[in-house]
Protein backbone atom coordinates (compact mmCIF):
# COMPACT_ATOMS: atom_id res chain seq x y z
CA UNK A 1 0.00 0.00 0.00
CA UNK A 2 1.53 2.94 -1.05
CA UNK A 3 1.79 6.29 0.72
CA UNK A 4 -1.41 8.04 -1.06
CA UNK A 5 -3.70 4.78 -0.13
CA UNK A 6 -2.28 5.34 3.38
CA UNK A 7 -3.31 8.81 3.56
CA UNK A 8 -6.69 8.42 2.03
CA UNK A 9 -7.26 5.55 4.30
CA UNK A 10 -6.48 8.10 7.57
CA UNK A 11 -8.34 11.03 5.84
CA UNK A 12 -11.41 8.53 5.82
CA UNK A 13 -11.14 6.99 9.49
CA UNK A 14 -10.60 10.66 10.94
CA UNK A 15 -14.09 12.19 8.47
CA UNK A 16 -15.36 8.81 10.22
CA UNK A 17 -14.82 10.00 14.13
CA UNK A 18 -15.50 14.13 13.13
CA UNK A 19 -18.67 12.55 11.26
CA UNK A 20 -19.96 11.10 14.93
CA UNK A 21 -20.64 14.53 15.97
CA UNK A 22 -22.54 15.91 13.49
CA UNK A 23 -25.94 14.71 12.29
CA UNK A 24 -27.21 14.50 8.64
CA UNK A 25 -28.16 18.46 7.24
CA UNK A 26 -30.65 20.00 8.85
CA UNK A 27 -31.14 17.36 11.53
CA UNK A 28 -30.65 19.97 14.86
CA UNK A 29 -33.38 22.19 13.58
CA UNK A 30 -35.72 19.80 12.24
CA UNK A 31 -39.08 19.98 13.16
CA UNK A 32 -40.42 16.34 13.42
CA UNK A 33 -39.48 15.26 16.64
CA UNK A 34 -39.45 11.23 15.67
CA UNK A 35 -37.14 11.65 12.76
CA UNK A 36 -33.67 11.22 12.67
CA UNK A 37 -30.81 9.59 10.36
CA UNK A 38 -31.21 6.52 12.46
CA UNK A 39 -34.77 5.61 12.96
CA UNK A 40 -35.43 6.58 9.33
CA UNK A 41 -35.53 3.85 7.01
CA UNK A 42 -31.92 3.59 4.58
CA UNK A 43 -32.31 5.76 1.89
CA UNK A 44 -31.79 3.56 -1.46
CA UNK A 45 -28.39 5.81 -1.99
CA UNK A 46 -27.07 4.07 0.95
CA UNK A 47 -27.92 0.84 -0.06
CA UNK A 48 -25.23 -0.38 -1.22
CA UNK A 49 -22.48 -3.66 -0.41
CA UNK A 50 -20.62 -1.49 2.23
CA UNK A 51 -23.52 -0.78 4.12
CA UNK A 52 -25.74 -3.96 3.94
CA UNK A 53 -24.81 -7.40 5.82
CA UNK A 54 -25.16 -10.80 4.48
CA UNK A 55 -26.12 -13.69 6.31
CA UNK A 56 -22.29 -14.84 6.60
CA UNK A 57 -22.00 -11.74 8.58
CA UNK A 58 -24.60 -12.56 10.89
CA UNK A 59 -23.24 -15.17 11.02
CA UNK A 60 -19.33 -14.56 12.00
CA UNK A 61 -21.30 -11.68 14.58
CA UNK A 62 -23.45 -14.32 16.30
CA UNK A 63 -20.45 -17.21 16.33
CA UNK A 64 -17.75 -14.43 17.86
CA UNK A 65 -20.87 -13.32 20.50
CA UNK A 66 -21.54 -16.72 21.26
CA UNK A 67 -18.98 -18.57 21.22
CA UNK A 68 -16.81 -16.82 24.17
CA UNK A 69 -18.55 -17.60 26.92
CA UNK A 70 -17.40 -19.01 29.74
CA UNK A 71 -19.42 -17.83 32.27
CA UNK A 72 -22.78 -19.50 30.95
CA UNK A 73 -21.41 -23.21 31.88
CA UNK A 74 -19.91 -21.58 35.25
CA UNK A 75 -23.46 -20.71 35.94
CA UNK A 76 -25.70 -23.61 35.50
CA UNK A 77 -22.56 -26.25 36.93
CA UNK A 78 -22.90 -23.89 39.54
CA UNK A 79 -26.63 -23.39 40.24
CA UNK A 80 -26.58 -28.04 40.62
CA UNK A 81 -26.82 -29.35 37.53
CA UNK A 82 -23.99 -31.65 36.09
CA UNK A 83 -22.06 -31.38 32.61
CA UNK A 84 -24.87 -33.30 30.56
CA UNK A 85 -28.01 -31.95 32.13
CA UNK A 86 -25.86 -28.19 31.84
CA UNK A 87 -25.36 -28.89 27.90
CA UNK A 88 -29.10 -29.87 27.38
CA UNK A 89 -30.22 -26.64 29.60
CA UNK A 90 -28.13 -24.41 27.61
CA UNK A 91 -29.10 -25.24 24.19
CA UNK A 92 -32.84 -25.18 25.50
CA UNK A 93 -32.16 -21.89 26.39
CA UNK A 94 -30.05 -20.46 23.38
CA UNK A 95 -32.68 -21.53 20.97
CA UNK A 96 -35.58 -20.15 22.88
CA UNK A 97 -33.80 -17.16 22.41
CA UNK A 98 -33.06 -17.40 19.40
CA UNK A 99 -36.43 -18.03 18.33
CA UNK A 100 -37.24 -14.89 20.03
CA UNK A 101 -34.33 -13.19 17.97
CA UNK A 102 -35.68 -14.25 14.75
CA UNK A 103 -39.34 -13.38 15.57
CA UNK A 104 -38.99 -9.94 17.02
CA UNK A 105 -41.08 -7.00 15.40
CA UNK A 106 -40.74 -3.09 16.21
CA UNK A 107 -41.60 -1.31 19.36
CA UNK A 108 -44.02 0.40 17.64
CA UNK A 109 -46.60 -1.67 18.94
CA UNK A 110 -46.37 0.30 22.66
CA UNK A 111 -47.86 3.85 21.37
CA UNK A 112 -45.54 7.02 20.03
CA UNK A 113 -45.34 7.98 23.67
CA UNK A 114 -45.50 4.57 25.55
CA UNK A 115 -42.35 3.51 23.95
CA UNK A 116 -40.49 5.88 25.37
CA UNK A 117 -40.70 3.60 28.96
CA UNK A 118 -39.66 0.50 27.47
CA UNK A 119 -36.23 1.88 25.63
CA UNK A 120 -35.48 4.03 28.04
CA UNK A 121 -35.19 1.34 30.67
CA UNK A 122 -33.59 -1.04 27.80
CA UNK A 123 -30.79 1.89 27.21
CA UNK A 124 -30.52 2.31 31.53
CA UNK A 125 -29.95 -1.63 31.33
CA UNK A 126 -27.04 -1.18 28.72
CA UNK A 127 -25.40 1.17 30.72
CA UNK A 128 -25.40 -1.59 33.67
CA UNK A 129 -23.95 -4.50 31.82
CA UNK A 130 -21.68 -2.16 29.86
CA UNK A 131 -20.13 -1.25 33.35
CA UNK A 132 -20.22 -4.70 33.98
CA UNK A 133 -18.18 -5.89 30.85
CA UNK A 134 -16.01 -3.37 31.44
CA UNK A 135 -14.77 -4.96 35.05
CA UNK A 136 -14.25 -8.21 33.39
CA UNK A 137 -12.27 -6.34 30.22
CA UNK A 138 -10.03 -5.21 32.89
CA UNK A 139 -8.84 -8.58 34.44
CA UNK A 140 -8.49 -9.83 31.00
CA UNK A 141 -6.10 -7.07 30.99
CA UNK A 142 -4.30 -7.33 33.63
CA UNK A 143 -3.51 -11.36 32.81
CA UNK A 144 -1.99 -9.39 29.70
CA UNK A 145 0.35 -6.98 31.56
CA UNK A 146 1.38 -9.93 34.32
CA UNK A 147 2.61 -12.20 31.14
CA UNK A 148 4.51 -8.51 29.52
CA UNK A 149 6.07 -7.33 32.45
CA UNK A 150 5.88 -10.32 35.29
CA UNK A 151 6.53 -9.43 39.18
CA UNK A 152 7.44 -6.07 38.19
CA UNK A 153 3.42 -5.78 37.88
CA UNK A 154 1.92 -7.74 40.55
CA UNK A 155 4.28 -6.57 43.26
CA UNK A 156 2.78 -2.96 42.59
CA UNK A 157 -0.49 -1.26 43.11
CA UNK A 158 -1.47 -0.82 39.84
CA UNK A 159 -5.09 0.82 38.38
CA UNK A 160 -3.73 0.13 34.66
CA UNK A 161 -6.18 -2.79 33.79
CA UNK A 162 -9.29 -0.15 34.44
CA UNK A 163 -8.28 1.19 31.45
CA UNK A 164 -9.54 -1.38 29.11
CA UNK A 165 -12.94 1.17 28.91
CA UNK A 166 -10.32 3.14 26.49
CA UNK A 167 -9.67 0.57 23.91
CA UNK A 168 -13.97 1.41 23.10
CA UNK A 169 -12.99 4.98 21.75
CA UNK A 170 -12.24 4.38 18.55
CA UNK A 171 -15.42 2.12 18.23
CA UNK A 172 -17.84 4.88 19.32
CA UNK A 173 -17.32 6.61 15.68
CA UNK A 174 -18.69 4.08 13.61
CA UNK A 175 -21.97 2.96 13.20
CA UNK A 176 -22.99 -1.05 12.68
CA UNK A 177 -22.91 -1.41 9.37
CA UNK A 178 -19.26 -0.26 9.34
CA UNK A 179 -18.04 -2.74 11.65
CA UNK A 180 -18.75 -6.04 9.50
CA UNK A 181 -14.78 -6.46 9.66
CA UNK A 182 -14.50 -5.88 13.41
CA UNK A 183 -16.73 -8.61 13.81
CA UNK A 184 -15.32 -10.97 10.96
CA UNK A 185 -11.87 -10.43 12.99
CA UNK A 186 -13.23 -11.18 16.32
CA UNK A 187 -14.86 -14.66 15.62
CA UNK A 188 -11.53 -15.92 13.30
CA UNK A 189 -9.22 -15.26 16.41
CA UNK A 190 -11.36 -16.20 19.36
CA UNK A 191 -11.88 -20.06 18.16
CA UNK A 192 -8.76 -20.89 17.72
CA UNK A 193 -7.87 -19.69 21.00
CA UNK A 194 -10.59 -21.11 22.44
CA UNK A 195 -9.80 -24.31 21.12
CA UNK A 196 -6.14 -24.06 21.94
CA UNK A 197 -6.85 -23.30 25.33
CA UNK A 198 -8.98 -26.10 25.58
CA UNK A 199 -6.29 -28.61 24.62
CA UNK A 200 -3.87 -27.47 26.62
CA UNK A 201 -6.22 -27.82 29.73
CA UNK A 202 -6.82 -31.39 28.27
CA UNK A 203 -3.40 -32.41 27.36
CA UNK A 204 -1.62 -31.23 30.78
CA UNK A 205 -4.33 -32.87 33.20
CA UNK A 206 -4.66 -36.20 30.78
CA UNK A 207 -7.62 -35.19 30.39
CA UNK A 208 -8.70 -35.64 34.22
CA UNK A 209 -12.27 -34.50 33.94
CA UNK A 210 -13.17 -37.10 36.80
CA UNK A 211 -17.20 -36.79 37.57
CA UNK A 212 -17.61 -33.66 35.22
CA UNK A 213 -19.67 -32.80 38.73
CA UNK A 214 -22.01 -34.53 39.88
CA UNK A 215 -26.12 -33.18 40.08
CA UNK A 216 -26.89 -31.16 43.49
CA UNK A 217 -30.45 -30.78 42.68
CA UNK A 218 -32.79 -30.06 45.92
CA UNK A 219 -36.28 -30.77 45.48
CA UNK A 220 -38.49 -31.24 42.23
CA UNK A 221 -36.44 -31.82 39.52
CA UNK A 222 -38.91 -30.03 37.19
CA UNK A 223 -38.96 -26.78 38.72
CA UNK A 224 -35.28 -26.76 38.59
CA UNK A 225 -34.38 -27.29 34.71
CA UNK A 226 -37.08 -25.20 34.17
CA UNK A 227 -35.32 -22.63 36.77
CA UNK A 228 -31.86 -23.27 35.13
CA UNK A 229 -33.27 -22.79 31.76
CA UNK A 230 -34.55 -19.17 32.61
CA UNK A 231 -31.20 -18.52 34.04
CA UNK A 232 -29.51 -19.30 30.51
CA UNK A 233 -31.64 -17.13 28.73
CA UNK A 234 -30.67 -14.13 30.75
CA UNK A 235 -27.78 -14.91 28.80
CA UNK A 236 -29.05 -13.21 25.79
CA UNK A 237 -32.42 -11.51 26.53
CA UNK A 238 -30.92 -8.16 26.59
CA UNK A 239 -30.29 -8.31 22.78
CA UNK A 240 -33.69 -9.47 21.79
CA UNK A 241 -35.64 -6.01 21.64
CA UNK A 242 -32.81 -4.55 19.97
CA UNK A 243 -32.71 -6.91 17.58
CA UNK A 244 -34.13 -4.65 14.93
CA UNK A 245 -31.25 -2.24 14.87
CA UNK A 246 -29.18 -5.30 14.02
CA UNK A 247 -31.83 -7.04 11.39
CA UNK A 248 -32.03 -3.68 9.89
CA UNK A 249 -28.68 -3.86 7.88
CA UNK A 250 -29.37 -7.40 6.59
CA UNK A 251 -29.34 -7.49 2.47
CA UNK A 252 -32.08 -10.02 2.48
CA UNK A 253 -35.10 -10.31 4.63
CA UNK A 254 -34.70 -13.55 6.23
CA UNK A 255 -30.36 -13.23 6.34
CA UNK A 256 -30.46 -11.78 9.85
CA UNK A 257 -33.06 -14.42 10.87
CA UNK A 258 -31.76 -18.22 9.73
CA UNK A 259 -27.96 -17.27 10.41
CA UNK A 260 -28.73 -16.50 13.78
CA UNK A 261 -31.39 -19.42 14.36
CA UNK A 262 -28.83 -21.55 13.61
CA UNK A 263 -25.47 -20.20 14.89
CA UNK A 264 -26.39 -18.74 18.35
CA UNK A 265 -27.72 -22.04 19.99
CA UNK A 266 -24.63 -24.39 18.65
CA UNK A 267 -22.30 -22.18 18.93
CA UNK A 268 -23.11 -21.09 22.63
CA UNK A 269 -23.97 -24.95 23.14
CA UNK A 270 -20.70 -25.92 22.14
CA UNK A 271 -18.64 -23.25 23.66
CA UNK A 272 -20.23 -23.97 27.01
CA UNK A 273 -19.30 -27.58 27.02
CA UNK A 274 -15.40 -26.97 25.72
CA UNK A 275 -15.78 -24.55 29.00
CA UNK A 276 -17.23 -27.29 31.50
CA UNK A 277 -15.01 -30.23 30.62
CA UNK A 278 -11.91 -27.91 30.50
CA UNK A 279 -12.17 -26.01 33.55
CA UNK A 280 -13.73 -29.57 35.39
CA UNK A 281 -9.79 -31.15 34.49
CA UNK A 282 -8.19 -28.41 36.02
CA UNK A 283 -9.87 -28.04 39.19
CA UNK A 284 -9.95 -31.54 39.61
CA UNK A 285 -6.22 -32.03 39.03
CA UNK A 286 -4.95 -28.68 40.64
CA UNK A 287 -7.33 -28.94 43.21
CA UNK A 288 -9.04 -25.56 42.91
CA UNK A 289 -12.34 -24.03 42.59
CA UNK A 290 -12.25 -21.80 39.27
CA UNK A 291 -14.86 -20.53 37.04
CA UNK A 292 -14.13 -17.41 35.52
CA UNK A 293 -12.20 -16.60 32.46
CA UNK A 294 -9.71 -14.22 33.76
CA UNK A 295 -8.33 -17.35 35.93
CA UNK A 296 -5.87 -17.56 33.47
CA UNK A 297 -3.83 -16.20 36.00
CA UNK A 298 -3.68 -19.54 37.56
CA UNK A 299 -1.55 -21.33 35.08
CA UNK A 300 1.07 -19.07 35.21
CA UNK A 301 1.80 -20.22 39.13
CA UNK A 302 2.11 -23.22 37.44
CA UNK A 303 4.11 -22.80 34.29
CA UNK A 304 6.20 -19.90 34.19
CA UNK A 305 8.01 -19.79 31.41
CA UNK A 306 8.51 -17.77 28.33
CA UNK A 307 6.52 -20.20 26.17
CA UNK A 308 3.08 -20.02 28.46
CA UNK A 309 3.54 -16.49 29.18
CA UNK A 310 3.27 -15.85 25.48
CA UNK A 311 0.52 -18.60 25.27
CA UNK A 312 -1.24 -17.05 27.78
CA UNK A 313 -1.25 -13.50 26.67
CA UNK A 314 -2.02 -14.70 23.57
CA UNK A 315 -5.98 -16.39 25.06
CA UNK A 316 -6.36 -13.50 27.33
CA UNK A 317 -5.77 -10.72 24.40
CA UNK A 318 -8.47 -12.70 22.21
CA UNK A 319 -10.56 -13.36 25.13
CA UNK A 320 -10.13 -9.18 25.52
CA UNK A 321 -11.00 -8.67 21.84
CA UNK A 322 -14.32 -10.78 22.40
CA UNK A 323 -15.68 -8.97 25.43
CA UNK A 324 -14.70 -5.75 23.34
CA UNK A 325 -17.09 -6.95 20.99
CA UNK A 326 -19.95 -7.95 22.80
CA UNK A 327 -19.55 -4.94 25.03
CA UNK A 328 -19.91 -3.17 21.04
CA UNK A 329 -22.77 -5.48 20.26
CA UNK A 330 -24.73 -5.79 23.40
CA UNK A 331 -24.54 -2.74 25.11
CA UNK A 332 -23.09 0.31 22.43
CA UNK A 333 -25.03 -0.37 19.78
CA UNK A 334 -28.35 -1.25 20.92
CA UNK A 335 -27.54 2.02 23.93
CA UNK A 336 -26.60 4.58 20.57
CA UNK A 337 -30.42 3.16 18.63
CA UNK A 338 -32.26 3.83 22.19
CA UNK A 339 -30.56 7.45 22.97
CA UNK A 340 -31.16 8.04 19.30
CA UNK A 341 -34.86 7.26 19.74
CA UNK A 342 -35.18 9.02 22.88
CA UNK A 343 -33.20 12.17 21.50
CA UNK A 344 -33.51 12.41 18.15
CA UNK A 345 -32.87 15.91 17.71
CA UNK A 346 -29.93 15.78 19.64
CA UNK A 347 -28.45 11.86 19.60
CA UNK A 348 -27.50 9.55 16.45
CA UNK A 349 -25.93 6.34 17.37
CA UNK A 350 -21.99 7.96 17.41
CA UNK A 351 -23.03 10.24 19.81
CA UNK A 352 -25.27 7.81 22.11
CA UNK A 353 -22.08 5.33 22.02
CA UNK A 354 -19.99 7.57 23.41
CA UNK A 355 -22.30 8.57 26.17
CA UNK A 356 -22.48 4.95 27.23
CA UNK A 357 -18.83 4.86 27.26
CA UNK A 358 -18.47 7.82 30.25
CA UNK A 359 -22.18 6.29 31.93
CA UNK A 360 -20.65 3.00 31.99
CA UNK A 361 -17.58 3.88 33.63
CA UNK A 362 -19.51 6.12 36.86
CA UNK A 363 -21.42 3.36 37.79
CA UNK A 364 -30.84 -8.09 37.06
CA UNK A 365 -33.72 -6.63 35.35
CA UNK A 366 -33.53 -8.55 32.07
CA UNK A 367 -36.82 -10.57 32.13
CA UNK A 368 -38.80 -7.60 32.50
CA UNK A 369 -38.37 -7.48 28.98
CA UNK A 370 -39.58 -10.62 28.42
CA UNK A 371 -43.41 -9.30 28.30
CA UNK A 372 -42.07 -6.38 25.91
CA UNK A 373 -41.43 -9.32 23.46
CA UNK A 374 -44.29 -10.76 23.89
CA UNK A 375 -46.73 -8.19 22.98
CA UNK A 376 -44.21 -7.23 19.98
CA UNK A 377 -44.63 -10.49 18.80
CA UNK A 378 -48.55 -11.24 19.53
CA UNK A 379 -49.47 -7.98 17.82
CA UNK A 380 -47.11 -8.22 14.84
CA UNK A 381 -47.79 -11.74 13.93
CA UNK A 382 -51.19 -12.20 14.81
CA UNK A 383 -53.15 -9.10 15.33
CA UNK A 384 -51.75 -7.46 12.48
CA UNK A 385 -50.61 -9.49 10.33
CA UNK A 386 -47.08 -8.13 9.94
CA UNK A 387 -48.39 -5.08 8.84
CA UNK A 388 -46.62 -1.70 9.84
CA UNK A 389 -47.18 1.68 8.37
CA UNK A 390 -43.94 3.17 7.79
CA UNK A 391 -44.64 6.61 7.28
CA UNK A 392 -46.73 6.93 11.03
CA UNK A 393 -43.89 5.57 13.03
CA UNK A 394 -43.18 9.26 12.54
CA UNK A 395 -45.99 11.67 13.54
CA UNK A 396 -46.84 11.99 16.98
CA UNK A 397 -49.67 14.10 16.55
CA UNK A 398 -53.11 12.91 17.02
CA UNK A 399 -53.91 12.69 13.63
CA UNK A 400 -51.88 9.41 13.17
CA UNK A 401 -54.67 6.78 13.10
CA UNK A 402 -52.26 3.79 13.38
CA UNK A 403 -49.48 4.57 16.15
CA UNK A 404 -51.17 7.16 18.64
CA UNK A 405 -53.61 5.15 20.22
CA UNK A 406 -54.60 6.36 23.94
CA UNK A 407 -52.67 9.85 23.62
CA UNK A 408 -49.80 7.80 22.65
CA UNK A 409 -49.93 4.95 24.80
CA UNK A 410 -51.55 1.51 24.02
CA UNK A 411 -53.06 0.88 27.15
CA UNK A 412 -53.89 -2.88 25.89
CA UNK A 413 -49.88 -3.51 25.77
CA UNK A 414 -49.73 -1.69 29.15
CA UNK A 415 -52.26 -3.94 30.64
CA UNK A 416 -50.87 -7.22 29.01
CA UNK A 417 -47.41 -5.56 30.45
CA UNK A 418 -47.97 -5.83 33.83
CA UNK A 419 -50.20 -8.96 33.78
CA UNK A 420 -47.04 -10.47 32.58
CA UNK A 421 -44.62 -9.28 35.69
CA UNK A 422 -46.79 -9.92 38.13
CA UNK A 423 -47.05 -13.84 38.38
CA UNK A 424 -42.99 -14.92 38.94
CA UNK A 425 -42.28 -11.08 40.81
CA UNK A 426 -43.00 -12.47 44.46
CA UNK A 427 -40.52 -15.52 43.61
CA UNK A 428 -38.33 -12.72 42.22
CA UNK A 429 -38.31 -10.79 45.76
CA UNK A 430 -37.62 -14.08 47.33
CA UNK A 431 -34.71 -14.66 45.49
CA UNK A 432 -33.29 -11.08 47.40
CA UNK A 433 -34.00 -12.73 50.72
CA UNK A 434 -36.99 -11.88 51.31
CA UNK A 435 -39.87 -14.04 53.19
CA UNK A 436 -41.54 -16.20 49.68
CA UNK A 437 -43.49 -19.24 49.96
CA UNK A 438 -42.45 -22.60 47.69
CA UNK A 439 -44.92 -21.84 45.33
CA UNK A 440 -43.84 -18.37 44.68
CA UNK A 441 -40.36 -19.43 44.50
CA UNK A 442 -41.33 -22.20 41.71
CA UNK A 443 -43.60 -19.94 39.66
CA UNK A 444 -40.58 -17.36 39.93
CA UNK A 445 -38.37 -19.90 38.33
CA UNK A 446 -40.33 -19.68 35.19
CA UNK A 447 -39.61 -16.59 35.58
CA UNK A 448 -38.64 -15.35 31.22
CA UNK A 449 -41.11 -18.63 29.54
CA UNK A 450 -43.78 -17.94 31.99
CA UNK A 451 -44.00 -13.51 31.66
CA UNK A 452 -43.94 -14.34 28.06
CA UNK A 453 -47.04 -16.81 27.72
CA UNK A 454 -48.98 -14.83 30.34
CA UNK A 455 -48.29 -11.19 28.23
CA UNK A 456 -48.60 -12.75 25.06
CA UNK A 457 -51.85 -14.64 26.07
CA UNK A 458 -53.40 -11.66 27.86
CA UNK A 459 -52.91 -9.33 24.93
CA UNK A 460 -54.13 -11.49 22.49
CA UNK A 461 -57.73 -12.34 24.34
CA UNK A 462 -58.18 -7.89 25.39
CA UNK A 463 -57.41 -7.52 21.54
CA UNK A 464 -59.98 -9.98 20.63
CA UNK A 465 -62.60 -8.06 22.84
CA UNK A 466 -61.35 -4.29 22.73
CA UNK A 467 -58.91 -4.24 19.42
CA UNK A 468 -56.70 -0.76 19.06
CA UNK A 469 -57.94 1.17 16.37
CA UNK A 470 -54.69 -0.30 14.28
CA UNK A 471 -55.87 -3.58 15.03
CA UNK A 472 -59.38 -2.47 13.64
CA UNK A 473 -58.50 -0.84 10.54
CA UNK A 474 -56.11 -3.27 9.19
CA UNK A 475 -59.21 -5.64 9.67
CA UNK A 476 -60.82 -3.33 7.87
CA UNK A 477 -58.61 -3.04 4.95
CA UNK A 478 -58.25 -7.20 4.76
CA UNK A 479 -54.82 -6.95 4.81
CA UNK A 480 -53.01 -10.32 5.60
Amino acid sequence: MGATEVGAKVTEKAANFKNAFHSREGFNGATQTWSNEVLDPTPPEKRTCKSYWRWWNYVTFYMGLSFGNWTLGSTMVGIGLNWWQSILVIFASQLISSIAFSSTPARSVFGMWGSYYFVGARAALAIIWYGVQLYSGANFMSNILRCIFGHDLTDIPNHIPESFWLFHFPFCAFRPYQLKAFFWFKSIIVLPSIWGLFIFCMVNTKGNVGSVYTTRINGNHGWFIMYAINSGMGNTATLITNQPDIARWSKTKTGSQWSQLITNPLAATLSASLWILATAAINNTWGLDLWNPWDLGAILGRYWSATTRFAVFLSAFTLLVSILGTNIAANMIPFGSDSSMLFPRYINIPRGQFIVEFLAFVICPWKLFTTVVAIMVCDYYLLTKGNVFIGHLYNGSKENKHCYYHRGWNIQAIIAYICGIVPPFLGFVGTLGASASSGAMDIGRLGWLLSFFVSFVVYYIICLVWPTHNQRIVKEMGLK
